[in-house]
């Protein structure tokens, strides 16, 4: 009882040992593998840790490596690179700049619908943010707009790629929750336990995504309406409307084609999302291509981002996995399982405080950091308190965005920051976001009351 006392206190110890190293600035992939392993010692000293268990590590990296789910990611990263270097948001945004020039806030529902698109075109937030930013946010200014609500909307609409498919955010959390959910099941006597998929998670995050986007447009439509001087109209003079339509074709058709071919071949099941990602990144070549974007220069730069970008992911993925190792084998996952088991309301108590744990946690640490801490050591206790897995990892992802946009550590106000003219303060960032963190709330809370919402799709289409 002592040892394994002994060993749940140094689990515990370890996980907010994480938490402060990283809020000191060490590089995140190094921190969580080294104070894992000095804890681990720590461990050894007391009798709480086996070293034979590292020798899984080598395994679940190989398993990371050879997994075909996996694959996906560096495809999708490198059709969204592709797509931001091909101009294709320039010529979205002024498209639609023009097309709504004549209405009040029309600047900003054509931020929020180019957004969308470009989340379901990219699933990257910090390209989106930061190439908004640089077309949109000085258009926005010049046209006479609140800086706090241009910054806002900017912000919201950049994040739409944390949760709409293809996510690369949703990718890896599909495959966590469908080996957790196997576990569990099996555990639970159930030895044929129906599979959670890739694409069950992006099925379940289309209707969520659409409810934010149209959260969003109601919020501009209501700033047009009640406070005008916020968002004025940019009347688009006569000669510029010759030939708008073809325009509008030619800007939209491409990219809402190759999002229809991705999605639409995951959803109606007739290709795995690595099959579809890679027709994602061949299909981002030939846009490019068309648009005469496409060069040996812009090829070598698009991999080398690809590049950096998966490596980044995967070093901190492995860096967890040795985490998840120790923090097991000192018990602290029976640490975890009693603390959410004794939580009022069973279940949703217990959802409720893991949504609020990940939501402060989002101030100070990544995405991918989150759901390759907390996730593993959380999830398994909610899928056996019977927690929908589907309906889990899309709340999880929402949950996520939500943190990205909130003061004064959202990412995608950083990211935003960097890119603003002087003109534009922090506070003006900051004060532009909350309206949109209220609509984020919003919206979690028809999730968590209404979770057909997330699992009617996915039930219809597998």
């Amino acid at each position: 009882m002592a040892t394994a006392l002994i060993g749940e206190i140094l689990a515990g110890l370890m996980f907010f040992g994480v938490i402060g190293m990283l809020m000191l600035g060490f590089p995140v992939a190094f921190t969580l593998a080294g104070t894992s392993l000095i804890f681990a010692w720590i461990g050894l000293q007391f009798g709480v840790f086996d070293l034979s268990s590292l020798r899984a590590m080598a395994g679940r990296y190989t398993g990371y490596m050879i997994s075909e789910v996996l694959v996906a990611v560096p495809l999708f990263i490198f059709m969204g690179v592709m797509l931001e270097r091909s101009k294709i948001a320039e010529q979205l945004l002024s498209t639609m700049g023009r097309l709504f020039g004549n209405l009040r806030g029309g600047l900003g529902i054509s931020v929020i619908i180019v957004g969308a698109l470009l989340a379901a075109s990219t699933g990257v937030v910090g390209a989106t943010v930061v190439t908004m930013g640089l077309i949109s946010l000085p258009a926005m200014l010049r046209a006479g707009y609140d800086p706090r609500l241009a910054c806002g909307t900017i912000c919201a609409s950049g994040t739409l790629g944390q949760i709409i498919p293809p996510s690369t955010v949703l990718i890896f959390m599909g495959d966590m929750i469908s080996g957790m959910h196997s576990q569990v099941q099996m555990s639970l006597g159930n030895f044929a336990p129906q599979t959670v998929s890739v694409g069950d998670l992006f099925a379940g995050a289309l209707i969520p995504g659409f409810l934010l986007v149209g959260l969003y447009l109601l919020f501009i439509i209501g700033k047009a309406i009640f406070d005008p001087a916020s968002c004025p109209a940019t009347p688009v003079p006569p000669e510029e409307k010759k030939g708008l339509w073809k325009e509008i074709l030619v800007a939209f058709l491409p990219p809402l084609g190759l999002i229809i071919a991705v999605l639409g071949s995951i959803l109606g099941g007739i290709a795995t999302p690595t099959e579809a990602a890679s027709v994602g990144a061949v299909g981002a070549s030939l846009l490019a291509a068309m648009r005469g974007r496409l060069s040996f220069q812009v090829l070598s730069s698009v991999v080398k981002s690809t590049a950096v970008i998966t490596s980044m992911i995967f070093v901190i993925l492995f860096g967890a996995s040795v985490f998840a190792i120790v923090f097991r084998q000192m018990g602290g996952d029976a640490l975890v399982r009693d603390f959410l088991t004794a939580m009022p309301g069973g279940a949703t108590g217990a959802m409720i405080t893991v949504m609020v744990i990940m939501f402060v946690l989002g101030f100070i640490l990544d995405t991918f950091e989150i759901i390759f801490i907390v996730l593993p050591i959380t999830a398994p206790t909610l899928l056996f308190l019977g927690v929908d897995p589907v309906w889990l990892g899309v709340m999880v992802g929402v949950n996520l965005q939500t943190s990205f946009l909130t003061p004064p550590f959202g990412f995608s106000l950083f990211y935003l920051r960097g890119v603003a003219p002087n003109s534009v303060s922090t506070a003006q960032i900051y004060r532009g976001a909350m309206p949109f963190v209220g609509l984020q709330i919003v919206a979690i809370a028809l999730l968590f009351m209404f979770p057909g919402l997330v699992t009617w799709l996915p039930s219809l289409l597998f």
